[in-house]
C-alpha cells in the first residue's frame, strides 16, 4: 500500500482469487471506487488475479486489467505488491482461503458464506483475529440505501418499540427442474442449500437492521432430489440441461424459521430457491408500534414508510431512493434515478478499502459473518430436532450496533 501524499491518492494494490462472476463483480467495484468516491483518496490497483481456469486467468488480465494472472492463488497471496485479496471462490475453498490469506497477513474481502458451517466460519474468524487483518463479507443487500434509511428509523425510535419482523429471500434460480447439479447442491461443496445460500443473506440483513438474533426454531425441505450433473467450472447454477445423468441433491431446497431478537421482537424468516415468480425477492416487513417499513430488493429503489398510527395519513408512503438514503448520493444527482446491484458492491468495496486505509470502519466483518453462521447452526439444529436451539453469541459480533452489556 503506497504512502498518501499531498495530493495523490493512495495506491492499494489488489488481488483477486476466482474470476467467475463475482470475481469480475469484485473487480469493477475496485475499478469504480475512485470515480465514486474520490473524496476517500484511493485508488485500487488490480495487481494479481488467480483461477484454475486458465481462460479465466487469462480474462482477468486481458480484460479485466490486471498487470499479472496464473493458476495458483498461492501466488496471489505471495505477491508483495497485493495489499488486499477478494475471495470469491466456490464454497468449500472459502475456509482455505480465508486461513490462507490471514496467514499471510493480506487484509482479505470474502464472499459468503465464509465457510460451509459455523466451525469453518469460526476458524478463519479466529485466523482473521490472530493475524489482526481487516476484513469484509459479500453481505451487499445491506448496503442498499433504502435499508440504510430503515435501520436509521429504527435506531432514532421512529417505529417505536420493534414488536414483529418478516423477512424472505425468493430466488427462483433453482426453479427449473433440469437445472445442473452445480456444487451448489452438493453438501461437501457448498454446506446447505438455501438454508446456508439465502436464508443467510436474510439474517445478516435483519441483524444489521433490526438486531442480532437470540433463538430459531426451523425447519427445512428439498423439492427436488435429483438434478443432472454439471461438470466443476463448466457452467452456473443457471445452466439447464436436457437429457443428462441424473444424481441426488444433498441439501435444502427452502428453509424457515421463527426467531426471537436481543431486544425482545419476533419474526418469520424465510428462504426458497425453487420458488416460481420471484427471481430475488429478498426484503423485510418491521413493525413497531408507532410505524412499519417495508422493503424488496425487486424495488430496491423504493422505501415504504408508514408512521401515522390514527391520522389522516395512515398507511404507506413510498419513498423513492434520495440524497437522505445511505450512499445514494453518491451515485445520483437526484431522487428517482435507479441504482442497482453492481452499486451495493461499490459500496461494498468502499467500507472494506475505507477501513484497510483506516478511514472509517462500517465494514461488515468476520466476526458478523460468524454471528450469521451460528444462527444457520442453530436452525440447522432445529430442523434436525424440532425443537427451539440458543443462538451461541459470538464476541466482537454487533452488525453496527452498539455493543451489548
Amino acid at each position: 500500500m503506497t504512502p498518501n501524499t499531498p495530493g495523490a491518492a493512495r495506491e492499494i494494490g489488489v488481488g483477486l482469487i476466482s474470476v467467475g462472476w463475482m470475481g469480475k463483480l469484485h473487480s469493477r467495484a475496485y475499478q469504480a471506487l475512485p470515480s465514486v468516491y474520490p473524496e476517500l483518496g484511493i485508488k485500487p490497483r488490480l495487481v494479481h488475479a488467480a483461477d484454475t481456469a486458465e481462460d479465466r486467468a487469462a480474462y482477468a488480465r486481458d480484460v479485466l486489467g490486471y498487470e499479472k494472472a496464473g493458476t495458483d492463488y498461492h501466488a496471489v497471496l505471495d505477491d508483495p505488491d497485493v495489499d488486499v485479496v477478494s475471495i470469491c471462490a466456490p464454497n468449500l475453498l472459502h475456509h482455505e482461503i480465508g486461513i490462507a490469506a490471514a496467514k499471510a497477513g493480506k487484509p482479505f474481502w470474502i464472499e459468503k458464506p465464509v465457510g460451509r458451517g459455523a466451525e469453518e466460519t469460526a476458524e478463519v474468524a479466529a485466523a482473521a483475529r490472530a493475524a489482526g487483518v481487516v476484513t469484509s463479507i459479500g453481505y451487499n443487500y445491506r448496503h442498499a440505501p433504502a435499508v440504510e434509511r430503515a435501520r436509521e428509523l429504527i435506531a432514532e425510535g421512529r417505529l417505536g418499540r420493534i414488536t414483529n419482523v418478516r423477512a424472505t429471500f425468493f430466488s427462483g434460480y433453482a426453479s427449473e427442474p433440469k437445472g445442473a447439479l452445480s456444487w451448489r447442491f452438493k453438501r461437501d461443496l457448498a454446506g446447505h442449500g438455501a438454508l446456508g445460500d439465502l436464508l443467510s443473506h436474510v439474517v445478516d440483513l435483519v441483524s444489521y437492521v433490526v438486531a442480532p438474533i437470540d433463538e430459531v426454531s426451523a425447519l427445512t425441505s428439498t423439492v427436488y432430489t435429483e438434478r443432472p450433473i454439471l461438470p466443476m467450472g463448466s457452467g452456473t447454477h443457471f445452466a439447464v440441461i436436457e437429457d443428462g445423468e441424473m444424481a441426488a441433491v444433498e441439501n435444502d431446497d427452502y428453509s424457515a424459521a421463527l426467531v426471537r431478537f436481543s431486544g425482545g421482537a419476533v419474526g418469520t424468516l424465510e428462504a426458497s430457491r425453487i420458488i416460481v415468480g420471484p427471481q430475488c425477492g429478498i426484503g423485510f416487513e418491521i413493525y413497531g408500534t408507532d410505524g412499519s417499513v417495508t422493503w424488496n430488493f425487486e424495488r430496491m429503489n423504493e422505501l415504504r414508510v408508514a408512521l401515522d398510527r390514527s391520522g389522516p395519513h395512515q398507511g404507506y408512503t413510498t419513498v423513492l431512493g434520495n440524497g437522505h438514503m445511505g450512499d445514494y448520493a453518491s451515485f445520483q444527482p437526484g431522487p428517482g434515478n435507479s441504482m442497482g446491484y453492481d452499486d451495493l458492491k461499490v459500496i461494498e468495496a468502499k467500507k472494506f478499502l475505507a477501513a484497510v486505509a483506516g478511514i472509517e470502519h462500517h465494514n461488515s466483518t468476520i466476526d458478523d459473518a460468524h454471528a450469521v453462521a451460528e444462527v444457520i447452526a442453530a436452525a440447522a439444529a432445529s430442523a434436525e430436532s424440532g425443537s427451539w436451539q440458543s443462538v451461541l453469541e459470538v464476541p466482537g459480533a454487533n452488525f453496527g450496533h452498539p455493543v451489548r452489556s
